[in-house]
Parts: structure tokens; sequence; C-alpha cells
């Protein structure tokens, strides 16, 4: 929120410079984003009044005026504005004045007659488009009289305008929205300075007629705890005096008029959001509060038409809606030059709401984000009669008596207790009952103090306080951080130790990245397409309701779409060798989606291209499945299941090659698959031919696992034999491999397939596997006797199960 020194100054006496002011803010209360002052490098802009004004001898559109710049003699300028006329206060830009954007006036002759300076319009002196009260196509700035009458000719323009004020940029954290408000922040800047404060006083003066006479209000106390309304009549509805313009631009607003200026001035004064409706432009006079169906048609303030949806809360008049409550208003009841009676209104509706349509609609007002963080319940009413009494000063209107309190919330004061030791034990350090109160009485904290014991009662405006934690708070942030002693915490040390999920985890990333994959962190949130990509779990991705874009709609089913992304996107910058892999979470829901979406830890790589070179003079290999299987399967043996891995050839998975895909069985648990993407998501992805695997890793941290012990290395040596052996084309090798171990006896250390061939010699539906044996005994020298039996122990049970023949 921006915050004006000059207003602020209207609270409390500030002597402190504003970078003083704004490090003492940062560091008490809350962050100062930033700082400025819109005047900026601009100079020698004064206050002037038109004396003359004459034809341009050589032009259809620009004159010739004389104006008093508080000079001995006037001075020449020569202008095109459209509004120029004589007796009229205006802003001169004189020769050498630097005014928006760095631009230098200097003399000179337009169409053959001397200029000795500009007039100028808002714009022009630096004041954003945004914030002007009159296009720039309108012409130059004119004071109106009343506010003339305070100015004269030669005064700096830029403090006439306010725009020398300094202006202080806060970011107001959540718990924080009293200060959302410049009576919030004067108490705030008031209890850090130590120094007294007066909040704004006003006299409303009623008429004899009463507000019920004329409307009548249907509030549910569900949709508003507290919501009131009253009727001004016999406005003039004008440009507000320049006071307030100044404080509204300064602030960030745009003046509209004096009744809208008045809602948004109070707002920004308390905190409390007001809405002004045209009362003759209502459709009856019978104002109700309600929920909105979805698919109702209401065209708000910025002229949009929009459609409602369910539980958006509406204020209607014959069940017509008139604006969205809370945030914007509607364009069918707006206040214009020819409204003559106003319907003020000021409400808190209920803030969970406000969020919704804020965020489904798109529209994230003022007003939205005050209601969403907190108003001060007990300054809803006075607001209102503040935005009366103002209407009747400055537009001239007759108030109505007695507003229409449709519902009023019964405000009670909590009270918390804190202790001095408890105060004490948080902050170490020594305090007294003194400096606790003084500091509970800078901040206008009513207590009553006993033997060290305060009962604090909490004002409406600090809803963020309601623990005794939040009261040391207080007392530390006004005693100052930086006063507080450093002390080391006191308690007994224990050490830190990883869980078994954690050490496993750990394991794995470390495993996998020496096997030379690169860790990757995707994104949670995908598309509803890729959501269902690669599933290992029955169930439904999650849908958010308000997606921060198209592409992060739903969250993630699988961590494989996720690096495909990540793949696609190093082919798209020339890396084409790619080895990837993601520990992370997916989220997987029940059908209807009315429990809590299941969070599952997975493991998952991906490899592409060409894998890597042992050493320069060997060529690069291109990835295969075979080389994704072996990660996964150094991987799987490091977590020593106590039952045996099995891959089993599939086809379930739409999303991966049906030849050439696997799912993973520990035992008869089912834990992940590996495989190549298919070509047709590949070609969606934009990649090449690419290899992944997917683990549940919350399944493998509950499987058993053997205790990790320490196998001596033999002192004996080890004999190998090779033997080929052909067998069905359609059997496995791991099922081939599997019997061997069975049959081998108790020496054989290591079983390699080094070779397969089909073709010349071999029948058709044959195929030739060749593996290295590996023996070794531990205890003593192996013998080729006993070598030449376990092999022929393996043959022999190979032509017996398979009807292999030994070549």
């Amino acid at each position: 929120m921006r915050v004006s020194t000059n207003w602020l100054k209207d609270y409390m006496k500030i002597d402190l410079p504003i970078n003083e002011l704004a490090e003492k803010i940062s560091r008490t209360s809350v962050e100062i984003e930033g700082q400025s002052q819109m005047q900026g490098n601009m100079k020698k802009v004064v206050i002037a009044k038109v004396l003359t004004v004459e034809p341009h001898p050589d032009s259809d559109h620009m004159v010739i005026t004389q104006v008093d710049a508080g000079e001995e003699e006037p001075v020449q300028i020569v202008t095109g504005a459209p509004n120029i006329a004589e007796g009229q206060t205006v802003i001169l830009a004189k020769h050498g004045s630097v005014i928006g954007n760095g631009v230098k006036i200097k003399k000179g002759k337009l169409r053959g007659v001397r200029s000795n300076g500009m007039l100028c319009a808002l714009q022009e002196v630096g004041l954003d488009d945004k914030l002007a009260p009159k296009e720039l196509e309108a012409g130059i700035w004119v004071f109106n009289e009343d506010d003339a009458k305070d100015l004269k000719p030669g005064d700096d323009a830029f403090h006439a305008l306010g725009m020398d004020d300094d202006i202080l940029e806060t970011g107001i954290t959540p718990n924080r929205a009293d200060m959302l408000s410049m009576n919030g922040t004067a108490f705030e800047v008031a209890a850090m300075l130590g120094v007294p404060m007066t909040l704004p006083k006003f006299e409303l003066h009623e008429a004899t007629q009463k507000t019920n006479e004329t409307l009548q209000v249907e509030v549910p106390k569900e949709l508003a705890t507290t919501y009131g309304v009253r009727v001004v009549k016999n406005v003039a509805v004008k440009d507000s005096p320049l006071w307030m313009q100044k404080r509204l631009w300064n602030m960030g607003i745009r003046p509209i008029n004096n009744i809208v200026d008045i809602t948004n001035y109070l707002m920004l004064m308390y905190g409390q959001p007001l809405h002004a409706f045209d009362y003759d432009k209502l459709p009856s006079t019978n104002l109700k509060v309600r929920t909105a169906q979805a698919g109702e048609k209401l065209v708000t303030l910025d002229d949009v038409e929009r459609e409602t949806s369910a539980g958006d809360i509406l204020i209607t008049a014959d069940n017509e809606p008139l604006m969205f409550a809370g945030v914007m208003g509607g364009a069918s009841t707006r206040v214009t030059d020819q409204t003559q009676t106003v319907v003020l209104e000021a409400a808190i509706f209920e803030p969970t709401s406000i969020r919704h349509t804020a965020r489904d609609q798109n529209l994230h007002s003022e007003a939205s984000q005050r209601f969403e963080r907190g108003v001060d319940e007990s300054m809803t009413l006075v607001a209102l009669d503040h935005a009366a009494a103002l209407m009747a000063e400055l537009a001239g209107g007759d108030v109505l008596a007695e507003p229409v309190i449709a519902q009023s919330k019964t405000i009670s004061l909590p009270v918390v207790s804190i202790t001095l030791e408890y105060i004490r034990h948080v902050l170490g350090m020594e305090i007294t009952v003194t400096e606790v109160g003084d500091i509970f009485d800078r901040l206008q904290f009513a207590y009553q103090e006993d033997q060290g014991e305060f009962k604090v009662e909490i004002p409406t405006r600090r809803w963020d306080i309601s623990i005794s934690a939040d009261l040391v708070e207080e007392v530390a942030r006004m005693y100052g951080y930086d006063n507080l002693p450093t002390t080391l915490p006191v308690g007994e040390m224990t050490p830190g130790q990883l869980t078994p999920a954690q050490t496993l985890i750990r394991a794995s990333r470390h495993t996998l990245e020496g096997l030379g994959l690169n860790q990757a962190m995707s994104y949670v949130l995908t598309t509803p397409k890729k959501a269902k990509h690669f599933q290992l779990e029955a169930g439904m991705p999650v849908q958010l309701n308000y997606p921060m874009s198209q592409d992060r709609q739903q969250t993630r089913s699988s961590l494989l779409t996720g690096l495909l992304d990540d793949t696609a996107y190093n082919i798209a910058h020339n890396q084409n060798d790619v080895a990837l892999y993601e520990q992370g979470r997916i989220f997987i829901a029940d059908s209807d989606q009315t429990q809590q979406p299941r969070e599952i830890e997975h493991l998952a790589g991906v490899i592409s291209g060409n894998w890597h070179q042992r050493s320069w003079a060997d060529a690069a290999e291109a990835v295969d499945f075979y080389a994704l299987k072996g990660i996964v399967e150094r991987l799987l043996e490091n977590y020593k299941f106590k039952q045996e891995i099995k891959f089993v050839p599939i086809d379930r998975h739409v999303e991966m090659h049906p030849g050439r895909t696997a799912d993973i069985f520990v035992g008869e648990v089912y834990v992940g698959m590996v495989g190549q993407i298919h070509p047709l998501i590949a070609k969606e992805y934009k990649i090449n031919e690419t290899f992944g695997f997917e683990l549940n890793l919350d399944t493998i941290i509950d499987l058993k696992k053997l205790k990790t012990q320490y196998n001596e290395v033999s002192r004996y040596p080890e004999i190998s034999r090779d033997i080929a052996v052909l067998v069905n084309k359609e059997l496995d090798a791991a099922t081939l491999q599997k019997t061997i171990v069975q049959a081998s006896g108790r020496y054989l250390e290591k079983v390699e397939l080094f070779d397969v061939y089909t073709g010349m010699n071999v029948g058709s539906d044959q195929k030739s596997l060749a593996y290295t044996l590996t023996f070794v005994d531990r205890e003593n020298t192996l013998t080729d006797d006993v070598v030449t039996g376990a092999v022929e122990a393996i043959t022999n049970t190979l032509e017996e199960t398979y009807n292999a023949e030994i070549r």
C-alpha cells in the first residue's frame, strides 16, 4: 500500500527525515518496498493566472496569452489548449524548466510568435495518465475557483499539486491487514515513534426524513456480519476539492467525482470499502443481498459483461444483480453528473466468497483485497457516517436520518493474558513492568497489570493478535529487535539422524548420479492430458479451481511427464544426449475427489541420445532398453530386497512401446516399470528415441530388505566357463538365467549373457544364447572337476526343462 507522509502528518508530529522513517518502519513493522516522490527531478514549474487571450494571427487553433507568473512583467505564452480562458489559474512551465520524462522547456517561436514557456496538463508534469482526472486531450489543468483562492501566481506548482509528497510503498503481510488503511498505519507509526496521535473527526447533521422511508434492505447474516446503508439527497456531483484529489492520486487512485472520491478516500482512511449507488437508477427500493446462481449476467463498472458463478455474493433489487458485493459495482447504478440521490453502503462480507469472486472474475480490486484480509469491524458504520458527512459538506447533500442497519455484529474485545516472566523467558532479556506497560500504552492496548501479569484487551483493528506469543512479538517489535541481546539456545543437544526413508532416498540419488544421471526438478502442475500419462496407480489427477495458466491446471500423476518436458527443452537447445532423474511426489485423487488426495513418493529417470564414452578413443553408443534396464537393476540391487526382482514384459502402458517395456516386481509386489517411450508420445513431446523408468518409492521403502553385511574378497582364483544354448525364440533370457543359477550349485558367482544369435544354421523359431559362468570357492582352491560337474548339472537341467540344445 502507498502511504502519504503528508497525510500521515495530519495524525501526528513527525520530525524524522523520510529515509529514517522508512528504515524504522522496515525494521519494526512491515517491509518498505519503495520510496518515491512524484516531482522527481522536475523544476521551475509555477502557478500562473491567465490575464488575456488573443487569437494567433497565423493559426486557427492556437492563441496568444499573457499570464501572471508572480514576476514584474506578464509572461507571453502561445498555446493550443482548447480550454484556455481569461481568469483561469493554471500550471506554467517557465523557460529553463524540466517537466515530465525529463523534457526541457525553452523560449521559442510558434508560427512566428514568441512563447516563453508552456501551459501544462497534469500528465505533462509527471502525473500518470491512469491517475489524471482529465484526459490529456481535454487541455491544460485548470484549478477551480475554490482551490485557486489559496494559490497565488509564482507559487511552486508541485507543492500546490502535492507532488512533493514523499510516498512510501509498504509490503503488507497477510497478518497486518490493519495497515491497509491510513488510520491503522498511523497507530503503528505513532507507537514506534512514541508520539501521540489523533484520529480524524467529523460532524454529521441529519435531515428529518428517515432512511427507512425510502429504502428497505434484506441481508442474511451468513453473507454479511455487518451491513448498513444511508441515503443522501440533493447532491451536486462535481469535481472533488484539490486537497482530496491530491491525496487520491498520491495513493494511486484516480479521482472521478466528489461522490466516488469520498468512498475511495474513506476506504484509504479506515480500510473500509464503501459503495455509492444512484438511487434513481435502482430497479426498486428493496435491496437484497443474496448468493448468485451460475450464469447470471452483470455489467461491472469497467463496462465488461460478466457471468456469475454459484456462490458469488450479489447486491440485488427486484432480483436484478446490481454489483458483485465487496468486489466491484455495476454499471447500471453508477454515479454520474446527473445523480441527485445517493445510496451509500458499508458492510463486512464473508471473506471466502469475496476471494472466490475476485479470483473467478479476475477482479482483484482495492475493496476485495481488504475484505479478503480483514476489516476493522468497529469502524464499518463509523466510516458510513463519515462518508455521509463529507457528502453533505462537499456535495451539498441532505443526509436522511437513522441509517438502515440490516446486520450489526456485537463486538466483544478479546483479552489475552501474559506474564512478565514469560516475556523475559522468550526474549532472553530483562525487561521491567514499566517498560512493557509503556509499550502497550504506545500501541493503545488497554490492560490491567497485577504483580507482573498483564491482561491485555485487544482492539478490533488488530485481529492478528490472539495468543500470548503474539503479545511477545509486539513487545519485541516496539522494544527494537536490534536492542535484544544475543543469547545462545538452552537445551539438551541431540545428534541429527536421517530416517530409513530419507536414507534410502539419498542413497538412490547417489546411485543414479554415480551411474551418470543428473537430477532434475519439474513442475508439479501440468496439463489435463499430460496429467493422465504414465500412471502407475489407479486414480484421478487433482484439478485446481484457479490454475495459474492453461499449462498448469492439474497435479502430475507421474514424474515422467516432467522429465520428458525437460528432455524436450534440452533437445530444443541442441543438447541431444540427455540422462536425467527426478525424485518427488505425485498426487492421486479418488474418482469423486471427496477425500484428500494421496501423495506418493516416486523416482523416475530418462535417457536419450548417446551413452557415455569411456575414453576419447571409444565411439559413442546410442542408448537402448538394456542400458536403462542395467541402471534400474543396479539401483534395485542396492536396496538388498529379501525377495527376487523380476522384469515382466508387458504392453498395457499405452504411453510406452509395447515390445520394449517391462513391469518391475519384487516378489509379487509391483514397484514400477521401465521401457521405451512410445514413438507417438515422443513425437508429441518433440523428442528423439527416449527410454524411461518410474518407481514407487513408498512401496519400495515398505518392502523387507536384507541387512547390509560385508563379504570378504576371495583369496582363491576364479574359474570361468562359456556355454551356448539353443532354445525356443519365445523363451526370455531372464528366465533362462534364473534356471542356470538354481541348477549351478554353491560355487556359481556370476552369470553374464554376452551373445544372442539368430539366423543362419539356427531354426526360425530358435535363438542361441551364450553365457559366461564364473565360479569361485571362498574357502579353498576350486578344481576343474567341481566346475565341470556344475556345468553338466546346468546343461542337463536346461535340456530337461526347455528341450535346449547345448552347442
